[in-house]
């Protein structure tokens, strides 16, 4: 397994989140495409990701990875501002698939409705899982 494919493996994830509701708007193609550039995915790799719709999954082995994974998920489900109960579902089959706590994860869903945006500052999200794991 490549690097590369891995982040792919990541990209393709956060497409299926955002594919959860049937549409998708720019904020979050320009959101994942953000990411993309920063993991040094090319666009024509990311976009070949929106047609065919899927990387093979490959999950990120430290937990530190699947947490900001994770993290990621969540601030692109709430990108349109509009939390539909598909995309819900769908970043909580992501986190478990990744082996991460469901209370750790229910409790993030939860407290993020106390923030601006929904936006959990990512000290407050480890906390969260640091206090599930121990």
């Amino acid at each position: 397994m490549s690097e590369k494919e891995q982040k792919l493996s990541l990209l393709s994830e956060m497409i299926a989140l955002i594919q959860a509701d049937h549409s998708i708007n720019d904020r979050e193609y320009d959101f994942i495409y953000a990411i993309a550039k920063h993991m040094n995915i090319a666009k024509e790799d990311l976009d070949a990701l929106f047609e065919k719709n899927h990387a093979p999954y490959i999950p990120p082995t430290p937990e530190s990875e699947r947490i900001l994974q994770f993290h990621r998920l969540v601030l692109l489900m709430n990108i349109d501002k509009d939390q539909h109960s598909k995309e819900v579902q769908k970043l909580k089959e992501f986190g478990l698939r990744m082996g991460l706590s469901p209370f750790a994860m229910d409790r993030v869903l939860k407290v993020m409705e106390n923030y601006p945006d929904r936006v959990v500052p990512p000290e407050i999200l480890v906390a969260i899982f640091k206090t599930y794991y121990n």
